[in-house]
């Protein structure tokens, strides 16, 4: 998927026009519609200023990358993660662990 493509999804499901995420990014509305028909690829600069706007990782942004499907809010919840207890950590982790094998056992009985 191409950059355009992904801002102009990221912000129609921020609930975000045009016009919003350019008060919001300091970029122009005009670029903005331009990035998203492919017309124009954001300098970095632009990307930056449009992910932050986002709120998304700029590799989220352009679609590529290891942490590419997660927001900042996401990102920085796995960051704090490694400040905590080890006991903390593993409660945590088993519970994740336990939402994750039920989800995949719904889906399997689900097909």
């Amino acid at each position: 998927m191409n950059t355009g493509k992904i801002i102009a999804e990221l912000r129609e499901k921020k609930g975000m026009n045009q016009g919003d995420l350019a008060s919001k990014s300091g970029v122009s509305r005009v670029m903005i519609g331009k990035y998203e028909r492919g017309e124009a690829s954001p300098s970095i600069d632009a990307a930056k200023k449009i992910a932050d706007a986002l709120e998304v990782s700029l590799d989220h942004l352009v679609g590529e990358g290891l942490y590419q499907g997660f927001d900042k809010k996401t990102l920085q919840r796995f960051k704090d993660l490694e400040h905590l207890e080890d006991d903390k950590k593993k409660t945590l982790f088993d519970l994740i662990d336990t939402y994750i094998r039920d989800a995949k056992a719904r889906k399997a009985y689900a097909h």
